[in-house]
């Protein structure tokens, strides 16, 4: 597998940019679909830049993460381009939910599979 940590930083802002303009162009891509689907939504992606941003020491709050994926105030786009969700819909985003791993867990499979960021000797006993 090719380690996506060394992808350069500005190829990968550039393909995150991307998908928040496919995202905001697709408002017929329900968010309700996209979790039944893979299990992760515009919202999800607006938390995880939010998480990041508060990582980096440049805090974003919940509603500027939204807008920033949105392009817009969430209310906005929710009324605009959200309509309700069906039974069959909540149920298949339930069961794909359900695969989802937890955080801990992802951290683990992606610690597996990219190398440590210390050197040896600071992690081997001497």
């Amino acid at each position: 597998m090719t380690d996506i940590n060394h992808i350069d930083d500005k190829i990968a802002a550039a393909a995150f940019r991307r998908l928040v303009r496919h995202l905001r162009h697709r408002s017929d891509a329900q968010n309700i679909d996209l979790m039944g689907l893979a299990g992760f939504c515009r919202n999800c992606l607006s938390d995880w830049l939010e998480e990041a941003s508060v990582r980096t020491g440049m805090p974003l709050d919940k509603e500027a993460a939204r807008a920033a994926i949105y392009g817009m105030p969430y209310a906005e786009w929710k009324a605009n381009h959200q309509p309700p969700a069906t039974e069959a819909q909540l149920a298949r985003m339930q069961e794909s939910l359900a695969r989802n791993p937890t955080d801990a867990e992802l951290d683990a499979a992606l610690a597996e599979s990219f190398p440590a960021s210390d050197p040896p000797a600071m992690t081997e006993p001497r």
